[in-house]
């Protein structure tokens, strides 16, 4: 970490966690419905296990639809955009083709007036004089002129004008491929949390009992780990300043721990500061539900937090998690410094904030309040990424 930031003792964050009770947080994932009576007996159920399995699952699904359905709603937005503006550049210009238009009649009269669709022998008979043959050939020159540039412009016009119509005609097609996308997304995610929710309904005040247990246990390990990286990161911090006391030198000192890894950009002055305000937008987030496709500011989504969290420091992010991804310089977890993103999943369905000490701030899912949790709530193999975006 840069030698600009205080080293903190490991577990400090772990120790705060500004969230409820572990024992509450487990609960959420079964406080989506009131608890209902015992199943029939004898009926095939399936086993806690794999109603927990299922059920997290199902989550997952449903946080990926959403990141599909923040995509189409955006590239909506964007098309939406795109088709008003070539609708109204089509208008102007047809008033502009309709005006060529009418110039053309103006010359089309002005011939017939001056007879210049007579053959010359016919307009030398009917001149009274010499000289009217001579001023009616000059005029005939010059209406002449501008008669071509006139017709040239109505062509060109006319062929400009066709071919925004074109893009009009295609761009509107294209929206209408892009809401039927939204559409769809939006009906998954709908039918994911509605199988999710099914399936906790069903199960009895034991197995929900049990179920508390069972996540948290997993919180109880997840705070492990993030002690432990927390550890493993003021060592590294206590080892990079004694280098720098030992004649490393100052350009060294404020690092971010890029010795013997490639591609983790030094932490300069300018990140900490960004980062620092993105953290303070996010902690006043803490508290305020998760809502899919939400990005503020009563709610979110966990991209719709951290685009926000970001942009309130300055920095503009793509709106889902498959473009945050690629928004920065990937470092290694050992290296992750506050502000940084945590990515999580195979497919990089979600995203939090890193505050340090092996934890982040994130929106987890459906049921739950943006908080505090480690970034091993689920598990080492969850981890993606971690991205720098700044």
């Amino acid at each position: 970490m840069a030698s600009h930031r205080k080293s903190r003792t490991p577990g400090t964050r772990v120790a705060g966690i500004r969230t409820p009770a572990l024992a509450t947080a487990a609960l959420t994932s079964v406080a989506l419905l009131s608890q209902t009576a015992d199943a029939a007996p004898g009926e095939d159920r399936p086993s806690l296990e794999e109603v927990e399995k299922k059920v997290g699952d199902l989550y997952r699904q449903a946080e990926s639809a959403t990141e599909k359905y923040n995509a189409a709603k955006e590239q909506t937005t964007k098309q939406r955009k795109r088709v008003d503006t070539l609708l109204d550049d089509v208008a102007q210009r047809t008033q502009e083709l309709n005006e060529a238009r009418a110039e053309l009649g103006s010359y089309a009269a002005a011939q017939y007036r001056t007879g210049a669709g007579l053959p010359d022998t016919a307009t030398f008979l009917l001149a009274e004089t010499p000289q009217d043959i001579f001023d009616q050939r000059q005029v005939l020159d010059r209406m002449t002129g501008r008669q071509k540039a006139a017709v040239d412009d109505y062509v060109t016009r006319q062929t400009e004008t066709m071919k925004k119509r074109q893009e009009a005609t295609e761009s509107l097609r294209t929206l209408t491929e892009t809401q039927g996308d939204l559409k769809t997304a939006k009906a998954t995610v709908q039918k994911k949390l509605a199988d999710a929710r099914e399936l906790l309904s069903k199960l009895t005040a034991e197995e929900k009992a049990r179920l508390a247990a069972i996540e948290r246990r997993k919180q109880e390990e997840a705070a492990r780990k993030a002690a432990e990286l927390a550890r493993q990161q003021a060592e590294q911090e206590q080892a990079r300043e004694e280098a720098a006391q030992q004649g490393g030198g100052a350009s060294e000192g404020s690092g971010s721990g890029s010795t013997g890894s490639t591609g983790t950009p030094p932490a300069d002055s300018s990140y900490g500061t960004k980062a620092e305000k993105a953290l303070a937008f996010a902690r006043a987030q803490i508290g305020k539900p998760y809502v899919w496709g939400a990005t503020g500011p009563g709610s979110y989504d966990c991209s719709g937090l951290t685009q926000a969290a970001w942009k309130a420091a300055g920095v503009s992010l793509p709106r889902t998690t498959y473009d945050q991804v690629n928004a920065g310089t990937t470092v290694p977890v050992s290296q992750a410094q506050a502000g940084d993103l945590v990515f999580f999943y195979d497919d990089v369905t979600h995203v939090g904030i890193y505050i340090g000490n092996g934890m982040m701030i994130h929106a987890p899912k459906p049921g739950t309040y943006v908080r505090e949790e480690s970034v091993y709530y689920d598990g080492d193999s969850a981890i993606h990424s971690i991205v720098r975006p700044a």
